[in-house]
């Protein structure tokens, strides 16, 4: 339960504040809080309570909401409100409340004003158990209850309840029936004569986020060792963290297709992708651009299907690998795509390990050598999760990546990480930019109820280093001024005026130390200063070398 400061909201905030099974924690940034809660969900997989007063504070939450309905993230969203009477009558922090967050919620529904009596409690635990339900399937996401409060808010004696109903109910069974519910499950077993070893099929691994890792990547394992194909790996997914569990796993495809003759030679006939489309936008236009026939595996009910191409949507992968036989040997497909990865992988390896300068690319290399294993790592969109992509090598550490990649969007990024954090109860990594740090910096202010241990690793290229990549970096100006958008933030002050502590990575031996050993608790900043544009004119050069250098990968066996 995150709980965001408010008057109107009192009666809620007391009865879980005194709560002995809730962890009920203070946050007094809504925006900052929306995202912590975020946080929470994503690293638990169950839902997480948000509370706000009435007024504008849920309107701060939205951002939060957007990204939680996108990824499926699992929050009910509790409003306090002023009763009926006191709306659209200049009654003060009142405003229209009615289904604020409209279609970025599963289930929205406005309580009743609270009375004393057993039937009015009955429809209070029914509505509230459907809520929680409507967040968890099918696909999970958000919910609003919007809840009205007459005075008084603050416990006063109520005769009414001493006296009658709070006695008279017998609780154990009031609750009885109650159930946690599952996913919906469908077997896919129209699917089984499309995947057969003899096509060109590819298995295409995207960054949804699983609650047993390790059963996941057994499981696509099996799939790939049954078909024979190819796995493509997208950096979010924890698969590549698991080496040995699939052990021919592409990491550098958005590398490989960038080489036409590559990408024509490796043209599916076939498409199984599962958890989400790849990161990668070359990925996601190579397989567009293919033709080929398309499964999509989501336990979500609306359309997933970004490219709009011939997809069939199946949601359960288990009863589909039960119902696959067992194969002898891999196909020469299989083979080829292995070739190309062997190549690319050893080019771009060289490339980081020869790097003496502070290159953006290398942080993220080094954190997959020498991060602990099962550390929980947050990515900040833009550059982060792209070079996540770029160069995070297949590993067996079983570090698990998370990423709002529903929106894609940067604001929370800092308070996620810090909710993520708190509930691993692991020392986590948060991987970010400096404009996506900035634009959170509230979030510090999580850090007196904070329990954990959070490591900033900070790429500071002063501005937005994703936009030197796009068309509009030849324009200048306006390029600089209003997409760059230069800072000159001094961290080490931030910090200090946090209680954060704060450290200046000289060379790649001292990062490499910091983050092999994670603190216990607390939270700290490793600030990387780098060059955004060498950083921007490096990818370019070293994706057209290791590309142009894969001309002999086709006749690799």
């Amino acid at each position: 339960m995150v709980i965001s400061p408010g008057s109107r909201s009192t009666p809620l905030t007391l009865a879980f504040a005194t709560q002995p099974e809730i962890e009920a924690i203070p946050v007094l940034d809504e925006r900052s809080a929306g995202f912590f809660a975020l946080g929470l969900a994503k690293e638990r997989n169950r839902p997480v309570v948000l509370l706000c007063t009435s007024g504008t504070a849920a309107a701060n939450y939205f951002p939060a909401v957007i990204e939680a309905h996108e990824s499926g993230v699992p929050l009910l969203i509790l409003t306090a409100d002023r009763p009926p009477e006191m709306r659209a009558c200049a009654s003060g922090q009142t405003i229209d409340q009615q289904k604020l967050f409209g279609g970025f919620v599963s289930y929205y529904h406005e309580l009743a004003v609270p009375v004393a009596s057993e039937a009015m409690l009955r429809y209070l635990r029914q509505t509230t158990m459907h809520a929680i339900e409507r967040t968890l399937h099918p696909g999970g996401g958000p919910v609003h209850l919007n809840i009205p409060f007459r005075d008084p808010l603050v416990p006063v004696g109520d005769d009414e309840v001493a006296g009658g109903v709070a006695h008279s109910i017998d609780w154990e069974h009031f609750f009885g029936h109650v159930r946690p519910i599952g996913p919906t499950d469908e077997a896919g077993a129209g699917l089984v004569p499309h995947l057969i070893p003899e096509v060109h099929g590819v298995i295409v691994v995207g960054p949804e986020q699983r609650p047993d890792t390790e059963a996941f990547a057994a499981l696509v394992a099996a799939l790939a060792r049954k078909l024979g194909w190819p796995v493509i790996t997208d950096g979010l997914s924890p698969l590549r963290n698991f080496g040995e569990t699939v052990p021919h796993g592409i990491t550098t495809a958005d590398t490989i297709l960038r080489h036409a003759a590559a990408a024509e030679r490796l043209v599916p006939e076939v498409v199984l992708c599962v958890g989400g489309w790849p990161t990668s936008k070359v990925v996601r236009s190579w397989i567009e651009a293919s033709g080929a026939r398309v499964f999509l595996q989501s336990s979500r009910v609306d359309n997933r299907d970004a490219l709009h191409g011939r997809t069939q949507r199946f949601y359960s992968l288990l009863p589909l690998v039960q119902r696959l036989p067992e194969l002898d040997e891999p196909n020469g497909y299989q083979q080829l795509w292995t070739g190309y990865e062997r190549k690319a992988r050893a080019a771009l390896d060289a490339r980081l390990a020869a790097m003496s300068g502070l290159f953006e690319g290398k942080a993220a290399w080094l954190l997959a050598q020498h991060l602990p294993e099962e550390t929980p790592l947050m990515l900040a969109n833009s550059m982060p999760v792209r070079d996540m992509e770029y160069f995070w090598p297949s590993n067996s550490r079983r570090v698990r990546p998370l990423c709002n990649r529903g929106a894609n969007g940067i604001d929370g990024t800092l308070s996620t990480a810090l909710g993520v954090a708190h509930a691993s109860g692991k020392p986590t990594v948060l991987l970010t930019g400096d404009l996506a740090l900035l634009h959170d910096t509230n979030g510090f202010l999580l850090r007196p109820k904070f329990k954990g241990s959070l490591t900033i690793v900070l790429i500071n290229n002063r501005g937005g280093g994703i936009f030197e990549h796009l068309p509009i970096a030849q324009f200048e100006p306006p390029f600089e001024e209003f997409f760059a958008t230069p800072q000159e933030a001094d961290f080490e002050t931030l910090c200090r005026a946090y209680g954060v502590t704060h450290t200046l990575v000289r060379d790649w031996v001292h990062y490499m130390e910091m983050i092999s050993t994670l603190p216990a608790q607390g939270v700290r900043v490793l600030e990387v200063r780098t060059d955004r544009k060498r950083d921007a004119a490096t990818r370019k050069e070293w994706f057209a070398a290791v590309a142009s250098s894969l001309g002999y990968a086709e006749t690799m066996q």
